[in-house]
């Protein structure tokens, strides 16, 4: 028997252990055993029948819930078992919250607390009403989505009023703009939202910042200006195709928009940290604050997957606007994007919130060596990048392998469509392919 994250070991009972139940009732479950040391060793339980009958009676007194209290046979001693379900609303004792962590107990407060309740009714945080009255609705955001909505929302109507359809898009609530509302629609949604803004850096190191860009606005304005300054710092050239010049981008702007939008659907409103956008000579690095549902993983956003947005609302107002497809499409999207334009496919991380990370080229060390390759088939493959060559002399004297090794390596290189061998016999050398 060994403890885990449900379950607990108590040598005795205690009061104390009310706040135990009332984590693994706020949590996913769990089990208590009265009578087992922390090595997992039966020691037995005295008074056994008077715990029997007032364990499950504090539990229901102090907590408002009913275990499952019982009597378990552990190696030929009797020991309390107390088996907790998952609750469906929140539960407190002594009027304070807490949760199972790993095999620690977490005392929830501030904006923790706030999300756990909202995620235990089933409420999302847009849905709430702010402090923003209707009129800090900005009229051209609203008559700019009257036009964008025309084609998923056939009904609507230029003569409709402010107040209509913010009512119809239950984006008002108590005379009060939903938190979804002044998002979408506010003059400036930063003044009650603190943290609701973006921001976009273009940096030559991780510690070199050549230029920062702040952003701000309702969620459409955003869209506008985070694309802007984007842009900006990316490179574009011109194809002729037929009659018509196209614009080629470092990345496929589709893409990047998709990021920039899943940022602010997805994002954690209750933080006060913003969007954050760093462009680098490489890559570019997209991180929202906010990790993902506890439903989807990372594995599941380069495929189909169902959407558990966070801010239903504003989801819904994106999609009826034109600006998303479908719920649960955009990392799909992304990749695929990503593919057409012969560009590695873009990178999905939970590191202290969401993170996107688009790559200029495979020719990377970086993205390299998640390939797989060696460190001086890497060393082979950036000394083709800068020299635009590669014989298999060359690839000896950089390497130091011999022959056949320098055969093996750069069959391998070819193999994996990274080097094009060009020409035959001793006058072959290798390109980038």
């Amino acid at each position: 028997m060994r403890e885990s994250k449900q379950v607990e070991f108590k040598a005795h009972w205690n009061d104390e252990h009310l706040k135990t139940i009332c984590a693994f009732a706020n949590s996913e479950g769990g089990i208590i055993y009265i009578g087992v040391d922390d090595k997992g060793n039966p020691i037995g339980i005295t008074n056994i029948d008077k715990l029997l009958e007032d364990i499950p009676n504090k539990i229901l007194s102090k907590l408002g819930v009913i275990a499952d209290v019982d009597v378990e046979m552990v190696k030929g001693q009797e020991v309390i078992k107390i088996k907790v379900e998952k609750a469906e609303v929140p539960i407190s004792y002594d009027g304070k919250f807490y949760i199972r962590t790993g095999s620690t107990i977490q005392q929830l407060s501030g904006n923790e607390l706030v999300r756990f309740m909202l995620k235990k009714q089933r409420i999302s945080w847009d849905s709430l009403p702010s402090e923003a009255g209707v009129d800090e609705v900005d009229i051209k955001t609203i008559e700019r989505f009257k036009r964008m909505a025309k084609k998923r929302l056939p009904e609507i109507s230029e003569e409709d009023s402010i107040e209509k359809i913010l009512k119809n898009l239950e984006l008002v609530k108590e005379d009060k703009l939903t938190n979804a509302g002044l998002l979408l629609f506010g003059k400036k949604p930063q003044k009650y939202i603190h943290g609701a803004g973006a921001r976009v850096g273009r940096f030559k190191t991780p510690t070199i910042i050549l230029d920062t860009i702040d952003v701000s606005g309702n969620l459409f304005k955003q869209l506008d200006g985070l694309m802007e300054a984007i842009k900006k710092h990316l490179n574009v050239r011109f194809e002729i195709k037929g009659i018509e010049r196209e614009d080629i981008w470092d990345y496929p702007l589709e893409a990047i928009r998709e990021a920039v939008i899943n940022a602010l659907i997805h994002r954690d409103y209750l933080s006060l940290a913003d969007i954050q956008i760093k462009i680098y000579d490489n890559k570019i690095w997209f991180f929202n604050p906010g990790k993902l549902p506890e439903e989807i993983t990372i594995e599941m956003l380069k495929q189909d997957h169902g959407s558990i947005p966070r801010n239903r609302h504003i989801a819904n107002v994106f999609f009826l606007a034109g600006l998303i497809e479908k719920w649960g499409s955009g990392t799909k999207r992304m990749v695929e994007l990503c593919r057409e334009a012969g560009l590695p496919e873009p990178e999905f991380k939970e590191e202290g919130g969401f993170v996107v990370e688009f790559y200029k080229d495979i020719y990377t060390e970086e993205y390299l060596a998640k390939l797989g390759l060696s460190e001086r088939q890497i060393k082979a493959v950036m000394y083709v990048k800068e020299k635009g060559k590669i014989t298999n002399r060359e690839y000896r004297e950089l390497t130091g392998l011999s022959d056949e090794g320098t055969r093996k390596d750069i069959n391998v290189l070819v193999e994996k469509g990274l080097l094009l061998p060009v020409g035959k016999g001793r006058n072959t050398h290798y390109i980038l392919k």
